[in-house]
Order: C-alpha cells, then sequence, then structure tokens
C-alpha cells in the first residue's frame, strides 16, 4: 500500500478552511468514495493557519495517478497543493475508539 499527502497553504487564496468545508460536505466527501484503488482519504486542517490538506491510502502506486481525478480543490483554492509526497507503506496500527467506523467524522460533516 502507498500514502500521498497533499497540502495547502491558503493564505494567497479567497478559499477558507470554513468555505472548504463546504466543499467537503457538498461534493467531495462522496466524490472520492469512487475512486478505485483508493482505500482512505481523511482530510485536515488548521484553520488558524489556514492550512488544508489530505491523506490518501492508495492499494497501488498505479491508483494514484487518479488523486486529483474528481477533485475540484485546484479550482476552488486557485492553485495547486503547495506541497505534495507520495511514500510506501511501513506500518498501520489501529487503536481503540468509540467510533465503530471512520465515515461521517470530522468538522465539515457536523452540522
Amino acid at each position: 500500500m502507498h500514502v500521498s499527502i497533499v497540502m495547502w497553504d491558503l493564505k494567497k487564496s479567497e478559499a477558507t478552511v470554513e468555505s472548504l468545508r463546504e466543499y467537503l460536505r457538498d461534493y467531495a466527501v462522496d466524490a472520492y468514495s469512487t475512486l478505485d484503488g483508493m482505500r482512505l482519504k481523511a482530510w485536515f486542517s488548521n484553520a488558524e493557519r489556514q492550512v488544508w490538506g489530505a491523506v490518501y491510502l492508495w492499494d497501488s502506486v498505479d491508483q494514484m495517478s487518479s488523486i486529483f481525478q474528481v477533485s475540484r480543490a485546484i479550482e476552488l483554492i486557485g492553485y495547486p497543493p503547495t506541497s505534495v509526497g507520495n511514500f510506501d507503506l511501513e506500518a498501520v496500527s489501529e487503536g481503540k475508539s468509540v467510533n465503530d467506523t471512520l465515515a461521517g467524522l470530522g468538522l465539515a460533516l457536523q452540522h
């Protein structure tokens, strides 16, 4: 498996962490759930620093090329990611959680 980490510094963008939460609710969470080979996408943010990004977990290197296939982030933010990194996955550990599933979690999905 493989990991991609994509991050934007939003300081030069009209988009904000708050406005991008709408994008997640209205489009991105559902759109990304249709990608073949993407096991997980977790979006992250720091509203104080206006940083936005995501961590992806992929089944194979070949499937990583679809990373921006359904994305509207570049269009909304106005420029490509500030940082993109691709890595081999070394290990995964799942801890104990009060949540049965990760789907549906996050600030953008809290109404």
